[in-house]
C-alpha cells in the first residue's frame, strides 16, 4: 500500500476508535482469515467434486442451530476449554453455571482474537460455517456430532430448569 493510503486508513481507525482500543486492522485480519477459510473450503469442494446441498432440511437446520449454540458456548465459556483462550484472556471469575468470565488481554491481533474467543455470539458464525462445511464433506459424521452437542444443549437447559424448580419448591423464589 502506498504511504498516503496507509495514513488515511490509520486516521480513519483512530477516528473510529474514539479513544478506546478497537483494533480495526486486527479485525480485518480475522475477517480475512474467515473469508480465506470459506474460499478454501469452496475450492476444496470443487476439487473433490462435492457440492453444497440444494436445500437444508428443517430438522438439519434445528440440529445446526442447537449445535452452533452449544459448541460456541463451550468454546467461549467452558472451564475445560479455558487453556485454548488463555493466551488471549485473563480469568475474571464465574459468569454462570459452569461458565467463566474472562477479560481480553493484549493489543492488536491478540486483543481481537481474545474478543472472538470469549464471545459465543461471535464464535457462532465460525462454528456454523464449520458445521455447514461438515454437512458438505462428511454429512453423516456431522449429523452425529451435531446430535451429540444438541443433546448436551438440551441437557443444559433441563439442568437449569431443574435447579430453578428446586429453588421454587424450597421457597427460594425471586418473587
Amino acid at each position: 500500500m502506498t504511504l498516503s493510503v496507509k495514513n488515511t486508513l490509520r486516521k480513519e481507525e483512530r477516528a473510529y476508535e474514539n479513544g478506546t482500543d478497537r483494533p480495526l486492522g486486527s479485525y480485518l485480519r480475522i475477517l480475512t482469515v474467515y473469508g480465506g477459510a470459506v474460499a478454501g473450503l469452496v475450492g476444496l469442494g470443487r476439487l473433490m467434486g462435492v457440492k453444497a446441498p440444494e436445500r437444508i432440511a428443517p430438522l438439519d437446520l434445528v440440529l445446526m442451530g442447537l449445535t452452533t449454540h452449544r459448541v460456541s458456548r463451550t468454546l467461549s465459556k467452558d472451564p475445560v476449554t479455558s487453556p485454548l483462550r488463555a493466551p488471549f484472556t485473563r480469568y475474571a471469575g464465574v459468569s454462570g453455571p459452569a461458565e467463566l468470565r474472562e477479560e481480553v488481554r493484549g493489543h492488536g491481533v491478540r486483543h481481537a482474537v481474545g474478543e472472538l474467543v470469549t464471545c459465543p455470539f461471535c464464535l457462532a458464525q465460525w462454528v456454523a460455517t464449520a458445521y455447514a462445511a461438515g454437512m458438505v464433506f462428511a454429512p453423516r459424521f456431522t449429523r452425529l456430532a451435531g446430535a451429540t452437542m444438541s443433546a448436551v444443549a438440551v441437557s443444559d437447559w433441563l439442568q437449569l430448569a431443574y435447579t430453578r424448580l428446586t429453588q421454587v419448591a424450597e421457597g427460594e423464589s425471586d418473587s
